[in-house]
């Protein structure tokens, strides 16, 4: 069984029990709900699976390895006990999780790396992402009936939500998105937000799904070699973010988001 906790080993819900401090030994608790009240009620909480730890927990995390005594309630994603006898602490997340945690807790902010000089590399990365996005959109509108409203950008969302959710845990996509935007969002003022369009959003998600390399299928994705999004990635791993404003195509860096480039495709 697995148990998430915060940075510092103190529990999420209480902030008061500390597993760091008990690893070899075992935490009870002695004020604990009935079991008619399942596995969300008062207890100690474990998960067989490290993922779905993230009901109740976030990023950034510690995670320790823990046997259940004493078992309460249960269901597919979690279990309550009385005690937890505290085996381990994991430090590889990554291979915990089976997604680049690591990368979640300490993402790539495109704005804080200095942009190359524009060249035809750049420009081929951005025809594939307009060629990408477009398909998503026509997809999602053929599978689900979106309406001819929904934009390009909530399309490409709707594709990794859906695949990381189906793959993993929606618990999982929340806390890896809210780590990812607080993040990036902090350190972006709402001048950056305004040059670069609403369109910036479908890099966003792009960049997220990277960073579940266990996913095969991508949901209305076009099919491809490798992920379907990586034209975005390869872009904003340079530090550069494409939009687009109904007409003309952008690619946006530095750390005021200027315009680099600018032209039709």
């Amino acid at each position: 069984m697995y148990k998430l906790t915060r940075p510092d080993g103190f529990d999420f819900y209480s902030g008061t029990i500390n597993y760091r401090d008990a690893i070899g030994s075992v935490i009870r608790v002695t004020d604990f709900d009935p079991p008619e009240l399942g596995s969300c009620g008062r207890g100690l909480h474990a998960s067989q699976n490290p993922n779905n730890c993230f009901v109740g927990a976030s990023i950034p995390c510690a995670a320790f390895k823990v046997e259940g005594i004493q078992k309460i309630a249960g269901d597919k994603e979690k279990s309550r006990y009385q005690a937890l006898k505290v085996i381990e602490e994991i430090y590889d997340l990554d291979t915990l999780f089976g997604w680049r945690y690591s990368e979640a807790v300490s993402p790539v902010n495109p704005f804080k790396i200095i942009p190359p000089r524009m060249n035809e590399s750049h420009i081929s990365l951005l025809h594939q992402w307009a060629s990408v996005r477009a398909s998503v959109r026509d997809s999602v509108r053929d599978s689900i009936g979106a309406s001819v409203r929904d934009s390009v950008e909530a399309s490409v969302w709707d594709s990794v939500w859906a695949s990381v959710r189906d793959s993993v845990e929606a618990s999982v996509w929340d806390s890896v998105w809210a780590s990812i935007g607080a993040s990036i969002g902090a350190s972006i003022g709402a001048s950056v937000w305004g040059s670069v369009g609403a369109s910036v959003g479908a890099s966003v998600g792009a960049y997220i799904g990277s960073l579940f390399p266990k996913i095969k299928i991508w949901k209305y994705a076009p099919k491809s070699i490798g992920y379907p999004f990586q034209s975005a990635v390869d872009l904003w791993r340079q530090g550069l973010v494409p939009s687009f404003n109904g007409e003309m195509w952008q690619l946006h860096g530095g750390e005021k988001g200027e315009i680099l480039w600018e032209g039709k495709l």
